[in-house]
């Protein structure tokens, strides 16, 4: 049974959210403020925080940095839900890590899916049939991944992804020498086909390229197109 921590203070949403949460199954622990969720998490490491950003105190952009500056909670996945529906407050969002975003008001059944969804996608990663056998790190060039340790390491540093960091370079080096375009990568690692503009993509790819420092290079831009990580580590863009 995965373990929720939803952090909502509207009493109200916090008793909807209670009860549906445990209607479909899950076990569910409700906070209201950022303080009181980073004394949960640390008790307890959820499977799922669902976070509300408009709190008192400790806003939830900053709780979710936090999160996912944290060694013990950056594979955490973190769904947003919030008021704030603006295309800004999206990206923002995404680019803090979050790995989906609900905009209030919403359906029960289409967060319920969500949450589904968000859960899935940790625990069964893509695999194509370049994907090595679980629980066997692989190295390709200056690059060291551990898919069961969800850990990265570049020239034997490790470089602090968040959950959602992780999956987009596993996306693409499972596919290496293939082109994934942006809409494609949307679909495979954020669930999402039209809701986010392609430089949300853009944005994720930066900033996991200055994570790998000099394994970045592996990833390539194919102008127009989208990005392909490099066929051999020999061979970086």
């Amino acid at each position: 049974m995965a373990h929720i921590v939803v952090v909502e203070d509207e009493e109200d949403l916090q008793k909807v959210l209670s009860y549906n949460l445990k209607q479909a199954g899950y076990e569910t622990l409700v906070v209201g403020n950022g303080e009181e969720a980073v004394a949960a998490v640390r008790r307890r490491i959820p499977d799922l925080v669902i976070l509300d950003l408009m709190l008192p105190g400790m806003p939830g952009t900053e709780l979710c940095r936090q999160l996912k500056n944290d060694a013990a909670t950056r594979h955490v996945p973190v769904l947003m839900l919030t008021a704030r529906g603006e295309e800004i407050d999206r990206v923002v969002g995404f680019e803090l890590g979050a790995d989906d975003y609900v905009v209030k008001p919403f359906s029960v059944r289409e967060l319920i899916l969500r949450i589904q969804a968000v859960l899935r996608r940790q625990t069964q990663p893509a695999t194509t049939t370049t994907t090595p056998p679980p629980g066997r790190a692989v190295e390709f060039g200056q690059l060291r991944i551990d898919r069961d340790a969800h850990r990265v390491w570049v020239a034997n540093q490790e470089a602090p992804l968040t959950a959602l960091e992780f999956r987009l370079l596993c996306t693409l080096f499972d596919r290496r020498d293939r082109v994934q375009s942006r809409a494609t990568l949307l679909d495979e690692v954020w669930g999402v086909s039209s809701e986010l503009e392609t430089r949300t993509v853009d944005t994720h790819v930066k900033r996991l390229r200055e994570k790998l420092g000099a394994a970045g290079a592996y990833v390539e831009t194919v102008r127009g197109v989208g990005y392909r990580f490099s066929a051999a580590p020999d061979d970086p863009a």
